[in-house]
């Protein structure tokens, strides 16, 4: 029921009645074309050329529009730094501003001793184990740079040094009353 029309009968051919006639340019154009499937060299390096130039245009409008956003945050929080000044200066004017000066002074010397502890904690000079590890785990990276898994034996030293200070130079206590662990330093 309606599969024979489906079904192919064969080829049909058509004849045409009017002759046609391309020009001889239109028929080398089409062997040329046929020889190549493709796109041709020049009109690929057109297209390369036509979308870098899109891709650089858009880029060039998305750093103005983030040069913008960033001089809109900028804006932003000068305004709420000066209002936060202000603020802070309308307590301050009793005393011509001096604290202002001083408390920044504080400020500054509190990050200082920040600073000065961090350099002392990171200090390793006191633990020859630990130092001597560390050297040989820095080489190993610079040596294997491209490798840095093979240094598992170097890392796996500089981890047990490091245990082994921390048992030797640290203790822990627990306190009862705050119910809370103190670490303490073994002089």
């Amino acid at each position: 029921m309606g599969a024979s029309q489906s079904k192919p009968d064969g080829d049909k051919v058509f004849y045409n009645e009017t002759p046609i006639q391309f020009s001889q340019e239109v028929i080398d154009h089409l062997q040329e074309g046929a020889g190549s499937p493709g796109t041709s060299i020049e009109r690929q390096s057109t297209l390369d050329a036509h979308i870098r130039a899109r891709i650089n245009a858009e880029l060039g409008r998305l750093r103005e529009e983030e040069k913008l956003v960033r001089e809109h945050i900028e804006a932003a929080l000068e305004k709420e730094n000066l209002s936060k000044e202000g603020t802070e200066t309308n307590g301050d004017e009793a005393e011509g501003g001096v604290n202002s000066s001083s408390s920044i002074q504080g400020a500054l010397d509190e990050v200082q001793k920040k600073v000065d502890r961090f350099h002392a904690k990171r200090d390793i000079s006191g633990y020859l184990l630990v130092s001597e590890s560390s050297q040989k785990l820095i080489e190993c990276y610079r040596s294997h740079h491209k490798t840095p898994l093979d240094c598992w034996r170097e890392a796996d030293a500089f981890k047990s040094a490091v245990a082994m200070e921390e048992q030797v130079s640290f203790w822990f206590l627990f306190d009862p009353r705050n119910r809370e662990w103190t670490l303490r330093q073994v002089l």
